[in-house]
């Protein structure tokens, strides 16, 4: 897991206040495509103005700041993408965090900018997620859903290799992840562990992207798609239940209504496998917290939670605890394991 960054003096402090400086950077160099050029081969100041329309005044310092940040390499006077920037920036890699970037940069910059106000009223500063027809909304076009189905994707690239090892899933025949996007997940487990039926429960909007994200992979009808509501239809017979970054998109007590209605659902002997960036109270983490501040700012009673709440929720529900562990992730996720006795 990565080390928590810690401010150790006034230089470091003064430092901090401007770290949105590098966070731009990298969103204008995404946003302008300076990776995906650079894929195609070295190339000079000149080049890179012409070809990304760069204005003369803030193009070399806009490059040293990206050579200084490890993003790209300079040598007689042409740039490349660093290592990197190569695996994780250029579109069309495993793992491209394209996506999550341009969410930062277009959405979550903004929202973050009314943090001092969110602090005093407790209100989201974002169109909220709070209710069922919000996301209903906002899969409705076409564009935007893509956009967030990328940002999504970006984040489980990460998350999907985590979480194939974090669970014994040996022990189970098939799962249908809750709330599955286009299905990243999903395939991704699917991959690593052959004998796994896999499904996605989604809104129906969702449908027509489902299929066409597994076109674009050759894998169409290798993963099942489940039309409904999550909060008002049945959740799909399977063997294990997947919440991924679900459960903090809701208040306490949506949250266990969630978690009931999975152990409805699921075989003697089924498992609720739950994951977010959830907070442990005796050791305060840095991107966990800050996860939850993201959420709440963008959600009417959303928020990460502490583990210990997520295990007494999964008894509560009828769930008999089996572990959890800490994943390697951007917001270093915690995943949670609970069998239906």
């Amino acid at each position: 897991m990565n080390a928590t960054p810690q401010v150790t003096d006034g230089v470091a402090t003064a430092r901090l206040s401007t770290a949105y400086r590098q966070a731009k950077v990298l969103h204008s160099a995404v946003e302008l495509g300076v990776f995906d050029l650079l894929a195609k081969g070295p190339a000079g100041e000149p080049q890179l103005r012409a070809e990304l329309g760069l204005h003369p005044r803030l193009a070399r310092a806009f490059l040293d700041a990206l050579v200084a940040l490890g993003l790209l390499v300079v040598a007689d006077g042409r740039y490349r993408n660093s290592a990197v920037a190569e695996e994780f920036l250029v579109q069309g890699g495993e793992v491209h965090l394209g996506g999550v970037i341009r969410m930062a940069s277009n959405r979550h910059y903004q929202t973050w900018s009314r943090l001092t106000e969110a602090l005093r009223d407790g209100a989201p500063k974002t169109p909220s997620r709070g209710g069922p027809n919000t996301m209903r909304a906002l899969y409705a076009n076409p564009d935007d859903a893509r956009n967030f189905l990328r940002h999504m994707d970006s984040i489980n690239g990460f998350v999907g290799p985590a979480l194939a090892e974090a669970v014994d899933w040996s022990r189970y025949g098939s799962f249908v992840d809750v709330g599955g996007a286009r299905g990243n997940i999903a395939v991704q487990l699917c991959r690593r562990w052959p004998h796994l039926g896999g499904g996605v429960f989604e809104l129906p909007e969702v449908e027509p992207l489902f299929h066409e994200y597994l076109a674009e992979l050759g894998l169409t009808g290798s993963i099942g798609f489940h039309s409904g509501d999550f909060f008002v239809d049945p959740l799909p017979r399977t063997d294990v239940l997947i919440f991924g970054h679900v459960l903090h998109d809701w208040d306490a007590q949506e949250r266990q209504t969630l978690l009931h209605r999975a152990f409805q659902a699921l075989p003697s002997g089924g498992a609720v496998v739950v994951y977010d960036q959830m907070t442990d109270e005796a050791q305060p983490e840095l991107y966990s917290a800050l996860a939850s501040l993201n959420v709440a700012l963008m959600t009417v009673g959303g928020a990460e939670y502490p583990i210990e709440e997520c295990r007494a929720m999964a008894e509560k529900a009828g769930f008999r605890v089996l572990g959890g562990s800490r994943l390697h992730t951007i917001g270093n996720d915690y995943v949670l394991v609970a069998e239906k006795p």
